[in-house]
């Protein structure tokens, strides 16, 4: 009996021992999944690809600062990286921090081929830039209706009303990713990177408080906040600016918007072209900030994990557009080659050059040179007067058709010709020298000048048609009617006295002088001497 029972029992009771341990064990594997699954959704990775500043170039370029890329850029071929990129990644968004205007193509077609470009290249947002005011705001509000992605800025009002030229902000979703963005200028690339005829109308508001009501409202909704910003001082116009520490800009007004607004992840910023090859956070907020070179010579890529309460960084780089070893996209070629069939007058050769001219933010140039000998001598003016932020294009060797004129010098305004005296001339070379927004290019005036005295002391000797400066003569200055009406900060131009606007936009008569004048002399350097380099 005892044997019997002990024998019963103990299978008896072994059976239940196992059969409670396989529901715990089933339990415990229950709640691992559980729990494993919980964390792969609190745990996402998505990744941002941006670019800014692009400025509609088609065309590659030839990478001379750099001896691993044998040419650079031009949007047919970013294009095909961007497709090849998000092939290979899970979950990706595409983004641009404004300046899609610009060029001869996009003047041709007033905006319109930027954009549809930009439709075919599969953007998902971007912000409004400076550039985007070219063709006059009325203009970029009509055409940016073709875009089929949300155009932000929430602090550029039409004047006295409280409703904004575009939208402010918006929410995208992949793949249950949901990013909050919003789009803001500064209120210096606003002010002073313009022409004030193009933002007649128009006004900036401070964008801290705007930006930060919206954020607060969508941040319970989002998993990321983007900002995709355009401020920061102005780009250096300089095709090698990568390789060259000294004219870069910084991106101050970004690192400063960083730290003071809340609960913003990711800053992607523009207008500066300051590229960073690494992202920068910020140390006490925590806040991301990306930006690439401009002119579409690089793609930015940011892949990021998103946790509950936090955000870490994967993997980040500039991968450089090596246009010699990409195929160009055929549908973006179609585009662009569509607009030159329609506008035949761009490939006219106007004239030839036998050496490359070249642009200088900080320096004088040879092609800084030969466009303010041609405002001097079209003009009849004492002095011609150039900006280097007006420069935005290179000079090749050889045959120069009217496309590349335009593209060195993409505005439509006219140039004016303004008197001012002796004293007010010192004082616009003494602000040129503080390179605020570059070297001014000069012709028809020599200079001495040390670059490392103190700012407002380093003008040490200047002529004119071989004399002297007199603070109280009287001297013709002819520059583009932005400068003129004190753009890039030149105020002493717009306190002078207007003489004369030309009947025709300053581009056409490039394109006609060169046309008159078809061997286009290499222009003699020294006219602006830094005894600091001597």
């Amino acid at each position: 009996m005892f044997n019997f029972t002990i024998s019963t029992r103990i299978p008896i009771f072994h059976f239940m021992q196992q059969s409670l341990l396989g529901r715990n064990l089933s339990h415990i594997v229950l709640l691992f999944i559980f729990l494993y699954s919980f964390s792969a959704k609190a745990q996402k990775e998505v990744t941002i690809l941006y670019t800014n500043d692009i400025e509609s170039v088609y065309q590659k370029t030839e990478a001379f600062w750099n001896d691993d890329i044998e040419q650079i850029g031009g949007l047919p071929y970013l294009s095909t990286l961007i497709k090849e990129t998000q092939a290979k990644e899970k979950t990706s968004f595409l983004f641009d921090a404004g300046d899609i205007f610009t060029g001869a193509l996009s003047a041709a077609t007033e905006g319109a081929l930027p954009f549809d470009v930009y439709n075919s290249m599969g953007y998902d947002a971007i912000s409004l830039g400076n550039h985007e005011f070219e063709y006059g705001w009325e203009r970029f509000i009509h055409v940016k209706q073709r875009a089929q992605f949300p155009v932000l800025c929430c602090n550029i009002f039409y004047e006295d009303t409280d409703i904004t030229v575009c939208q402010s902000y918006t929410i995208l979703e992949k793949d249950g990713i949901r990013i909050g963005l919003v789009g803001l200028m500064g209120i210096e690339a606003f002010t002073n990177t313009m022409n004030p005829a193009h933002r007649i109308g128009l006004e900036a508001r401070d964008p801290y408080p705007i930006t930060q009501k919206l954020i607060d409202e969508m941040r319970p909704e989002v998993d990321l906040i983007v900002l995709l910003t355009h401020q920061n001082l102005s780009a250096p116009m300089q095709t090698d600016k990568e390789a060259d520490p000294y004219v870069q800009r910084g991106f101050d007004e970004d690192y400063e918007m960083a730290g003071r607004l809340k609960d913003v992840d990711l800053i992607i910023g523009g207008h500066s072209d300051n590229g960073l090859w690494e992202p920068v956070i910020h140390p006490e907020t925590g806040t991301i900030i990306c930006m690439t070179f401009g002119q579409g010579k690089y793609l930015g890529y940011l892949n990021l994990k998103l946790e509950k309460e936090h955000i870490s960084i994967n993997k980040s780089e500039l991968i450089p557009v090596k246009s010699a070893k990409l195929k160009a996209d055929e549908k973006i070629m179609e585009l662009v080659e569509q607009v030159r069939k329609e506008n035949q007058e761009l490939i006219e050769v106007l004239g030839t050059i036998d050496k490359p001219a070249f642009r200088k933010y900080y320096k004088e140039s040879s092609l800084g040179n030969i466009l303010a000998e041609m405002n001097k001598n079209i003009s009849k003016a004492d002095i011609g007067l150039v900006n280097s932020g007006a420069i935005r294009a290179d000079l090749n060797t050889g045959e120069i058709t009217t496309e590349e004129v335009i593209n060195i010098y993409p505005f439509v305004d006219k140039y004016h010709v303004v008197e001012i005296d002796g004293k007010a001339l010192k004082e616009l070379l003494e602000y040129s020298y503080q390179l605020t927004y570059g070297f001014a290019q000069l012709s028809g005036i020599k200079t001495k000048f040390d670059s490392n005295l103190p700012k407002g002391q380093r003008l040490i000797e200047a002529t004119v048609n071989g004399e002297l400066i007199d603070d109280k003569g009287k001297y013709t200055i002819a520059s583009s009617s932005f400068l003129s009406n004190g753009g890039d900060g030149f105020s002493m131009l717009k306190e002078g006295k207007l003489i004369s606007i030309s009947e025709k936009n300053l581009i056409d008569e490039y394109i006609d002088y060169i046309r008159e004048h078809p061997q286009v002399p290499y222009p003699i350097s020294g006219n602006q001497l830094d005894l600091a380099g001597e």
